[in-house]
């Protein structure tokens, strides 16, 4: 492990007031990751996993940088959804590349709505990004959530013994149970689930093939896709893939690697998880040829 410092400061995007955080090395690297967070939460990540991924990451020879995109934590600005933070991450590389001058590429790293975020950037037209990594992305729709929740909630319930125990000993209430599953068995027959326009939103089509477009307009980027075991929005990314022959022909590519962490949450908030994922990082960091090989 490599000495390590830490250099916040305020950039600009689009007339607001931004705030980053670069992890960086004692000696300079030409490829850095840069840290797009899922929303709505801030630089540091819950209980600070996005701290911990840049300083582990940092202590091996990589720098990386976390920010607020605006409307976040202590960056000025309306507040924005995951859809709209290109121009963001836009200027957080810029202001990067500014910070690290030894930089020539950056590895954009994001979780949940912040690795849908990912996608939408049009890396396609811009030759500093080098490669994405993925943790659970967000690819909900109403129908793909009530599929997930019929198959790895209602039936886990069914085969568990405590359940009926429960049932029998009148702990379970029949008729609001019955009322939620039917809800929820109409919303998984709902067509959003699969390409057909998503209801109230100003696109063409539903969000897992509008992510699948965003990636895969670069095809010369490798990309990691990191999925927790325990998380229901790794289980809704499983589902729109399984659904999908465009985005199975995606995962076909030799560049995608799929690597999943069986006891992690969404959040990666047990013990040793976030280390797990960071060393993941890391190896396929040095795998790809973006950062030293460890000693």
């Amino acid at each position: 492990m490599t000495a390590s410092r830490e250099l916040p400061f305020f950039f600009e995007c689009a007339g607001e007031s931004l705030l980053g955080i670069v992890s960086a090395p004692s000696e300079a690297a030409e490829v850095g990751v840069l840290v797009v967070v899922g929303g709505p939460q801030y630089r540091v990540g819950s209980h600070r996993q996005f701290v911990k991924l840049a300083r582990f990451l940092a202590a091996r020879g990589v720098p990386c940088m976390r920010f607020d995109y605006r409307g976040m934590g202590d960056a000025s600005g309306a507040a924005r959804d995951f859809e709209d933070v290109s121009l963001d991450i836009g200027a957080a590389i810029d202001a990067f590349f500014k910070t690290q001058p030894g930089l020539r590429r950056v590895v954009l790293w994001g979780l949940c709505d912040g690795a849908s975020a990912v996608c939408f950037y049009p890396a396609a037209s811009d030759p500093r990004v080098a490669g994405s990594v993925l943790l659970n992305p967000w690819v909900h729709t109403e129908a793909g959530e009530a599929k997930v929740f019929l198959k790895h909630y209602y039936l886990q319930r069914l085969i568990d013994p405590s359940f009926w125990k429960k049932l029998l000993g009148g702990g379970v209430r029949i008729g609001q149970s019955l009322r939620s599953l039917f809800s929820i068995a109409k919303a998984a027959r709902s067509s959003s689930a699969s390409g057909e326009p998503a209801a109230g939103a100003d696109h063409s089509v539903a969000l897992p093939e509008r992510m699948r477009r965003g990636l895969a307009v670069r095809e010369e980027e490798p990309v990691a896709i990191f999925l927790s075991g325990k998380d229901y929005v790794a289980r809704e990314f499983e589902a729109a893939l399984a659904s999908s022959p465009a985005w199975q022909a995606l995962m076909a590519r030799g560049n995608v690697d799929v690597q999943r962490f069986p006891d992690a949450d969404h959040t990666l908030s047990g013990a040793g998880e976030v280390d797990a994922v960071s060393a993941a990082t890391l190896d396929w960091l040095v795998a790809k040829g973006f950062a030293p090989a460890r000693a």
